[in-house]
């Protein structure tokens, strides 16, 4: 390919490009669970781009493609939940998600407000939660949604000094 995947914030106008990644990237949890219906096959273009306006999103951008997104939001307990962290299909295995995956702790940590980051995957995401594993979360609890899907909520606390900003 030649060029290497950046990371940034996404704007406004990587929302069609987000929206579109994001409904190809749940095809397979869908079908993993026997349910299309999910709120990331449904979600709004109006609903992201209110995302976009009030959290933070960031964007990997391989030239101008968006290949893989991540989204986060940090509680007043100073909870940073981790949300739709996407890949495209073309992209897994070569450490995308994980790359994504610091950068966006990192970006959340920035106001020193972070106590520990909270994410969630369905019990049969093997691969997710393989990856949330390395990078040192565990299961802190399960969430019974329906007879085909369990949520897992993972967690890991924020290390002292394991976010420094790099120049």
């Amino acid at each position: 390919m030649g060029m290497s995947v950046t990371i940034s914030g996404a704007t406004e106008q990587d929302a069609e490009q987000i929206l579109k990644l994001q409904f190809l990237c749940y095809q397979r949890e869908a079908e993993l669970y026997g349910d299309y219906s999910i709120e990331p096959l449904t979600q709004s273009l109006a609903s992201l781009k209110a995302e976009l306006a009030s959290g933070t999103v960031l964007a990997a951008r391989l030239g101008d493609e968006v290949v893989a997104s991540v989204r986060g939001s940090v509680d007043a307990d100073g909870t940073a939940r981790i949300d739709k962290l996407i890949v495209h299909p073309r992209m897994q295995r070569h450490g995308l998600g994980g790359r994504l995956l610091h950068a966006i702790e990192a970006k959340l940590s920035e106001g020193g407000a972070v106590k520990s980051f909270q994410l969630f995957t369905g019990h049969r995401s093997e691969h997710n939660l393989q990856l949330y594993r390395r990078h040192g979360y565990e299961a802190v609890a399960r969430r019974r949604i329906h007879e085909r899907l369990t949520l897992v909520t993972l967690a890991k606390p924020v290390e002292a000094g394991a976010f420094v900003a790099s120049a």
